[in-house]
């Protein structure tokens, strides 16, 4: 996982481009859209995280910047 591609895929991509895109990959299919990263699972994780980043500054009307760092607590927390 890789901050600077995610918060790049946030600014490049609708949401309805970063859905699609999540279940090309979940069907081991190429997405019609480039997410950087060194393998599928990492273009997956990256798309993911996209997602919810941006359906966090919708929800919440926050900055991409502050959904980001949530993204990022929320991640930490689920690993400790």
């Amino acid at each position: 996982m890789k901050i600077p591609i995610i918060k790049k895929t946030v600014e490049d991509f609708s949401l309805e481009d970063l859905k699609k895109a999540e279940e090309q990959l979940l069907n081991e299919e190429t997405p019609t859209i480039e997410i950087e990263g060194m393998d599928e699972g990492e273009q997956l994780t990256h798309c993911m995280a996209a997602i919810w980043i941006k359906e966090e500054m919708e929800k919440n009307g926050i900055s991409q910047q502050q959904a980001t760092r949530n993204y990022i607590d929320r991640v930490r927390k689920s690993i400790t």
